[in-house]
């Protein structure tokens, strides 16, 4: 019985990511708002029923993909602030890895970068969530740097999520580069990242 149970879960399981992937793939030539659930189950091979299985809605499998693309990053980024105190050496390191990820789920980053700004607010409203978590990680890591002392929680609140935003964007940049442009944004988005731990250095100076 046990036996039946667990094949049945993983029919269940490998249903629901084909329907993650299939819309993944409409997604590139089209807004989730516009997206039909009988086109995602026709690319599947299911009947239509079978989506309400996995999904209440396209909002509800739109926030799955936002799980999916920003979900493993979140122990990755965690990693690299607790390795590294040197400030350079994070950023290089921070720009690396968003560029990896880019190269390895580009249509994850499309959509993301496609759907933040679009017109299903329950996704805008998971994708808010995860940076803001992503945003909460950065701030922990700051506090433990010497550059933090006397930082206040709102301050490095403020900061870590200029770093956050300046991610996306370079994430959205990377996937639309022109092939061969890649080193150069790399480079810009680390100079960028320095002029703001930079300014960092002075910020006490000003709140003075």
């Amino acid at each position: 019985m046990s036996h039946t149970v667990g094949v049945r879960q993983a029919q269940k399981q490998k249903t629901r990511q084909a329907l993650l992937d299939a819309a993944l793939v409409l997604l590139e030539e089209q807004s989730l708002s516009s997206l039909g659930i009988r086109e995602v189950t026709r690319a599947v091979g299911v009947a239509p029923t079978a989506f309400y299985r996995h999904f209440r809605s396209t909002a509800d499998l739109g926030i799955a993909l936002v799980e999916e693309a920003l979900g493993s990053l979140h122990p990755l980024i965690e990693s690299l602030l607790a390795e590294h105190d040197d400030s350079e050496q994070l950023i290089a390191h921070m720009v690396d890895l968003i560029s990896a990820h880019v190269q390895d789920h580009p249509s994850h980053v499309r959509f993301l970068a496609r759907e933040r700004h679009g017109g299903v607010q329950p996704v805008r409203a998971a994708m808010a969530t995860q940076l803001q978590r992503f945003a909460e990680e950065v701030r922990v890591g700051l506090a433990t740097q010497a550059e933090s002392r006397g930082w206040g929680e709102d301050d490095l609140l403020m900061l870590s999520r200029l770093y956050v935003d300046h991610m996306v964007m370079t994430a959205s940049e990377l996937v639309e580069a022109e092939p061969g442009t890649e080193e150069a944004l790399k480079d810009t988005a680390r100079r960028q990242m320095l002029v703001i731990h930079l300014g960092r250095a002075h910020w006490l100076d000003h709140r003075g």
